[in-house]
């Protein structure tokens, strides 16, 4: 039996720790530093998930047998590697391998390299080269920073004052740190979303079912990019044959491609991806399960993920068999007002106990304060519901998310509505 540490706070942690204590190999897990939700199921350890010291004395002292990486961070960091050395078996890209995701420039060089479609971009480290670069582009543009901004690094700017603003805001403001040494102009692409998200032990690549999330803040896709408020799977426009074309045309050729750099990549592989009129191109790579696609993917995985994991750092993908539901999942993120901006937090929440028996709750930013459970976070929640088809699933969870409030609450009311 397996003691598990998951790293991590976000309802993607949550997800995962519901899913492994599923597994009759699961003895305990552990969540580093976990929220109110996990702490009902699970073990938190106060412990940042950027400090890569405590978290790898805390697997010895834990006698941990397998660590589940979630957000990126220390991914990028080397917690992989530095598991590894200690002989703890660790489910996620190795740091060099994890470049894929901490920096765009890396990501998109490896694409031009490997002929795996794109978007058409320029990368610059300086300002006023970018700014003369960027009042000669079409309109909308994409600028990005280079570097992990946690989610919120990419800015579709409609005019090009905004392009600038948002120029001068990564690379002379900083806002992102040392993520906006470098900057991509990118032309904007137009067409169908989609998150196609996959396992691979670096030789063997199996697709989980796709998902399409929703960026922008607002309904009808306005207000600020955020790091998801919501999602559902599978999308009607992506059936099973596009799957296998887009896993032999994108997922298989830079799992290869970094291999051939010597990078060699085990965990989950993200690809953001537009299908657009002239074939599907990569919008992102992530090294990490999605958030909040993992909310609405990982209900409808019927294999055990211990047995997946485990694989993949084995490097024996190729024997696991991976099975998915035919059900239907759609998740919906409940934020705090003001989210992405500034944002109260330690508000009550109400109602959690009011919600249907078929319902899930994952929590992303919650906290607990004696018996009540408060807020802790811009992303509080992702209420999730499966059905036999989107729009059950759909109408499932918004008949639900009425019942629960915490003071300036607010969620998209569009999410998986073109299903309906």
């Amino acid at each position: 039996m397996l003691r598990v540490m998951v790293v991590g706070g976000g309802a993607r942690e949550h997800t995962l720790v519901w899913k492994l204590l599923q597994s009759n190999r699961v003895a305990e897990v552990f969540v580093a530093p976990g929220n109110a939700g996990t702490a009902a199921i699970a073990r938190n350890l106060d412990i940042s998930p950027t400090d890569l010291d405590a978290l790898s004395q805390a697997a010895k002292d834990n006698e941990i047998g397998l660590a589940v990486i979630g957000p990126e961070a220390p991914l990028s960091r080397g917690i992989v590697d530095i598991l590894r050395d200690l002989g703890i078996p660790a489910f996620g890209p190795t740091g060099d391998a994890a470049l894929i995701e901490s920096s765009k420039v890396f990501a998109k060089r490896l694409m031009h390299k490997y002929g795996i479609p794109c978007a058409r971009d320029a990368i610059f480290s300086s300002f006023d080269e970018a700014r003369d670069y960027v009042k000669k582009q079409a309109l909308p543009v994409i600028i990005k920073a280079d570097g992990l901004a946690a989610g919120k690094g990419a800015i579709v700017a409609q005019s090009t004052e905004e392009a600038l603003s948002a120029l001068s805001d990564i690379m002379e403001a900083r806002i992102f740190g040392d993520a906006g040494n470098q900057v991509l102009v990118e032309e904007c692409l137009v067409g169908q979303e989609t998150s196609l998200i996959a396992f691979t032990d670096g030789k063997t690549v199996v697709p989980m079912i796709p998902a399409r999330d929703y960026k922008r803040a607002f309904d009808q896709d306005l207000g600020p990019n955020t790091g998801g408020m919501g999602c559902y799977s599978p999308p009607s426009f992506s059936d099973h044959e596009l799957t296998n074309m887009l896993t032999k045309t994108i997922l298989e050729p830079v799992v290869q491609a970094m291999a051939r750099e010597g990078k060699l990549y085990k965990g989950v592989l993200y690809a953001g991806l537009m299908l657009t009129s002239d074939g599907p191109k990569v919008l992102e790579f992530n090294a990490r399960f999605g958030d909040p696609e993992t909310q609405v993917q990982i209900p409808l995985l019927k294999s055990d993920l211990v047995d997946i994991m485990l694989a993949v750092i084995d490097g024996t993908l190729d024997q696991t068999q991976v099975e998915w539901s035919d059900d239907a999942c759609v998740g919906v993120v409940m934020a705090s007002g003001g989210y992405p901006g500034s944002y109260k937090t330690g508000l009550p929440i109400t109602g959690l106990d009011k919600v249907d028996s078929d319902l899930l709750i994952f929590h992303a930013g919650t906290g607990a304060e004696g018996e009540k459970i408060c807020t802790a976070g811009g992303r509080v929640l992702t209420v999730v519901a499966t059905g036999k088809s989107v729009a059950e699933a759909r109408e499932k969870v918004y008949q639900n998310l009425s019942l629960i409030h915490f003071e300036g609450c607010y969620y998209r009311k569009d999410i998986a509505a073109e299903e309906e």
